[in-house]
């Protein structure tokens, strides 16, 4: 007999009338606040405006939202399509299946939109949201604690996950097993800490922030891929997302050795967010200037960082031609 286990919920949604209030869903929308709250300071931090992460994120958490269902359905095809399926069930979110692969990939598909209407490079705006989108993943995991799905293998250790529930084709499933939810969750707020940290001692800039962020959810990835006992496809031996794992961790680190050597240092804060300047012309104050030796500041006659106008009026220089 159990002395000690984690229960999981009876349900996973609630009703309000006719209205299902699903927790899955809160789960996603409690991490898409949390990502846009922490991004949004660093951001500002950086020498951002206040509302431009929110802005972006209009465009890049619908499209997330695409590619996180497109890359489950399409890797786990077998649960929608063939004999005895339903296809229409595979735009049923709010039963679970959103791929973080995919939801990354086509999410920076609309960050990189929503930064070119806005006239903010991308990499920059990644750095900022890096660590709010691991905390977002550590947030949306619980949903899969209320759906009893994504658990591991069987296990007597304490924190064992109870599942007590009955599958689509009849088969109960009961006993203990690996909580992998919460272990993918715990790495997840520690690779936001990891992040944090990094950035503030080594001055992370173009992407190399979020390249960190990529590496460092991959190895953890890799770890509770291969406790999850969930159906899968697998390639010599290792599940689908095991080898995404490697190959996307290989691709993070190279990046981040080939642009620490081309790029190191970070951005100027005076050349990442136009929306910034405005906010400080329509307050009245003028935007700091770019610190001395930061990439990106070089402006004409005058100290790094001056306007054509500041050095115009600089004593000494005139924008005329010499007569």
């Amino acid at each position: 007999m159990d002395i000690a286990y984690i229960p999981s919920p009876s349900r996973g949604v609630l009703y309000l009338g006719p209205v299902p209030l699903r927790a899955y869903a809160f789960c996603i929308i409690i991490g898409v606040v949390v990502a846009v709250w922490l991004g949004s300071k660093r951001w500002v931090a950086r020498g951002g405006g206040k509302h431009t992460v929110g802005d972006i994120a209009v465009w890049a958490v619908p499209f997330g939202l695409v590619g996180g269902r497109l890359y489950h359905v399409i890797t786990d095809n077998q649960l929608y399509f063939g004999d005895g399926k339903n296809p229409w069930n595979a735009f049923k979110i709010w039963e679970g299946g959103l791929g973080i692969w995919g939801a990354i990939a086509l999410g920076a598909v609309g960050a990189w939109i929503g930064c070119r209407r806005r006239g903010v490079p991308l990499p920059a705006y990644a750095d900022a949201i890096a660590p709010g989108i691991a905390l977002a993943q550590a947030c949306g995991r619980w949903g899969n604690w209320f759906n009893q799905e994504l658990y591991g293998k069987p296990t007597t250790l304490p924190w064992g996950l109870e599942i007590d529930k009955t599958l689509p084709d009849g088969t109960v499933v009961t006993g203990t097993y690996h909580p992998t939810f919460l272990y993918e969750s715990l790495w997840c707020v520690g690779v936001a800490l990891l992040v944090i940290w990094a950035d503030r001692r080594f001055t992370l800039g173009h992407g190399r922030a979020f390249a960190l962020y990529v590496a460092a959810y991959t190895v953890g990835r890799f770890w509770i891929e291969y406790l999850r006992i969930d159906e899968a496809h697998h390639i010599l031996g290792l599940r689908l997302n095991d080898w995404t794992s490697i190959l996307v961790f290989a691709g993070a680190v190279a990046y981040l050795v080939i642009v620490g050597k081309k790029r190191p240092g970070r951005e100027a804060p005076d050349s990442i967010d136009p929306a910034a300047r405005a906010e400080a012309e329509s307050a009245g104050a003028a935007p700091e200037p770019a610190p001395a030796g930061s990439e990106d500041s070089d402006g004409p006659a005058g100290t790094p960082g001056d306007t054509p106008a500041d050095a115009a009026h600089k004593p000494g220089k005139s924008s005329d031609h010499p007569s």
